[in-house]
């Protein structure tokens, strides 16, 4: 009996580690060995996606694309149910309203449907957004537990899908994207404002920065500092055009 006792409570155990709602037993460090296994699958992947460009050039990937947008749908779902399951979610701070969260929709919806104005639209939002998350983290949650796999698995998925279509199929921002961009940001602005005020939310830090120190901090008091932000992110997407915009010429529009 004392055997079987000790098997429940290691199966517990196990559990609480891989799906529990705490991270005491797996805390995330930035640049540990979980964080830099990752980032060395990251940049694997991105070195063969470069390397097979032209073989993933062919409808026989449909398939894989149509797989990875799934995949994309079941792990969000998985996460909402863990939050869910552990009294995590909450209406202010768990609806898929953040930058990134938006950016794993337009990845669904641009695997689905190989639209280009999606593309356009996630190419920025991955490159500045999930790039950084991917080496900055926002995380506390460490290998083994499910947090950590889903988090790194739909940000990496983000800019992997992103570089599959501009390496393999030919898609490249153009000017006209960054105007896409900066339209599409400004109508889904009064939205999440509407959304922050209806529930006592923080989405895209309209309310106020971080409570941790950030580069907020350097970006001028509230709400100047929202209208900063907005002219970096105009700036830095007019240079990654800038960089692209030979190959953008001659891609298809």
């Amino acid at each position: 009996m004392h055997t079987l006792c000790l098997y429940i409570k290691q199966r517990e155990g196990g559990k609480k580690m891989l799906f529990g709602p705490s991270n005491i037993s797996s805390g995330f460090s930035l640049f540990s060995i979980s964080h830099f296994a990752i980032l060395t699958l990251f940049v694997l992947i991105i070195v063969v996606i470069f390397l097979y460009r032209y073989k993933l050039n062919d409808d026989k990937w449909r398939k894989a694309e149509i797989g990875v947008a799934i995949s994309l749908i079941l792990s969000e779902m998985t996460y909402h149910f863990w939050m869910y399951y552990n009294e995590l979610w909450k209406v202010e701070r768990s609806m898929p309203l953040e930058l990134c969260n938006i950016g794993l929709i337009l990845c669904v919806i641009l695997l689905l449907t190989r639209k280009k104005i999606f593309f356009e639209i996630l190419f920025y939002i991955a490159i500045f957004g999930a790039t950084q998350a991917i080496f900055t983290p926002a995380l506390t949650y460490n290998f083994p537990h499910f947090r950590f796999f889903h988090f790194f698995y739909t940000h990496m998925v983000v800019v992997w899908v992103i570089l599959y279509f501009m390496w393999a199929k030919g898609y490249y921002p153009t000017f006209k994207s960054v105007i896409k961009l900066i339209v599409f940001i400004n109508l889904l602005l009064p939205v999440i404002l509407y959304v922050n005020q209806r529930n006592n939310g923080n989405y895209w830090y309209l309310r106020h920065k971080p409570d941790s120190p950030s580069l907020f901090d350097l970006l001028g008091p509230y709400p100047w500092y929202i209208f900063t932000l907005e002219g970096l992110l105009l700036l830095f997407s007019f240079f990654a055009w800038l960089i692209l915009r030979r190959k953008s010429m001659s891609a298809i529009d």
